[in-house]
């Protein structure tokens, strides 16, 4: 609904000059319609109200774009009052000069009296009963508009800046992202070369399809459901491979659709979680079990972990950095009310469920 919103905003703005053309066609067709004439032919009918047009479209504009703007909103009160008692006068006198002058000569048959031009500047009662009103009607029709527009312009304003600011945020915290996991892989696989292993190979390879994925793959808002799914797949090899049997993880996953889309490094930085805050910290065997589920664009994401029942102290604070905050500053920012995160902490396990609505 906003984007629709937002589009027609858009197209206001690109075509003003259409905006404006269909405005005047129906305040014309509205005098038309309401016009009560004595004459013969429709198109004399037309002709009249055509003609005095002009006054009312030079009032609308001079008002709207001059008088408010300029003396109004600048406070100039006085200044404004006055402009608008002599302009209204002005073309309630010109007005009435097209009607007595050129009108009825063109369109009434035989002869007629005319008033002068000095009794259409005395005849203030007639000018303001007669033409004041209808005068300055469109006038109020148009600042109405004017005002609207402008208020919708400001909320189309507001939204691409929070907008911008969102993904300016978002871009931020996914920087915080790729060191962590670079540094956490990186360390890894320093410890694998300390022991000779020949895992090592295996690690380097894995690390530069995360890399891949990361600095180059996952640049969108939104991603297949399946880069992740691999991404998970491949750190928690990293991860197996450090830890070997130390270490208990089961994986299921039972996606619908592959093609789903989904925010990037949102469900990795969880997992990540379970593996600094369960087997890093845990002295015997540890357990980590990840579900993963999709259907009908419903994601049912639970990640479990055991850990040790004293936490160590967290140097990088990483539970109040880049952890679990920066886990809910991204589902506010990209699935805003379309989320649930839930966490069960207890003395030996830690428990984060998350449920998103991804549909569009």
């Amino acid at each position: 609904m906003k984007d629709y919103f937002l589009r027609i905003i858009d197209f206001i703005q690109k075509r003003r000059w259409l905006v404006h053309v269909l405005f005047w066609i129906s305040i014309y067709t509205l005098l038309v319609l309401g016009f009560d004439s004595d004459y013969e032919h429709s198109t004399e009918k037309l002709l009249h109200q055509f003609i005095k047009m002009s006054t009312k479209i030079v009032a609308a504009y001079l008002f709207v774009y001059y008088q408010v703007p300029k003396l109004l909103y600048k406070k100039k009160y006085l200044l404004f009052i006055i402009s608008v008692i002599i302009f209204s006068y002005i073309f309630c006198v010109l007005e009435r000069l097209l009607v007595v002058h050129v009108i009825e000569p063109l369109l009434r048959k035989g002869s007629f009296e005319q008033e002068s031009i000095f009794e259409i500047l005395t005849d203030i009662e007639k000018l303001h009963s007669t033409y004041l009103l209808s005068l300055y009607f469109p006038t109020l029709m148009f600042f109405v508009l004017k005002l609207v527009k402008e208020k919708f312009v400001e909320i189309s304003q507001i939204e691409t800046l929070k907008k911008e600011k969102s993904l300016a945020e978002l871009s931020f915290l996914k920087a915080q992202i790729h060191p962590h996991f670079l540094f956490n892989t990186l360390n890894n696989l320093y410890i694998l070369s300390l022991q000779k292993s020949n895992k090592a190979p295996e690690t380097v390879l894995k690390l530069s399809q995360i890399l891949d994925y990361m600095l180059y793959q996952c640049n969108d808002k939104h991603v297949n459901i399946e880069k992740e799914l691999e991404l998970i797949e491949n750190y928690i090899h990293l991860e197996q491979l450090r830890y070997g049997n130390r270490l208990e993880i089961k994986l299921e996953s039972n996606i619908g659709n592959l093609q789903t889309k989904i925010a990037p490094l949102i469900l990795i930085s969880i997992i990540e979680n379970a593996f600094k805050h369960g087997i890093g910290e845990t002295i015997n065997k540890a357990e980590i079990k990840i579900d993963i589920k999709e259907e009908k664009s419903v994601l049912d994401f639970s990640v479990f972990n055991t850990k040790a029942k004293l936490l160590q102290k967290d140097k990088t604070q990483y539970r109040e950095g880049i952890g679990q905050k920066n886990i809910e500053k991204q589902l506010k920012l990209i699935y805003p009310n379309k989320y649930q995160f839930q966490i069960d902490e207890k003395d030996m396990s830690y428990h984060v469920k998350l449920k998103i609505d991804l549909s569009s």
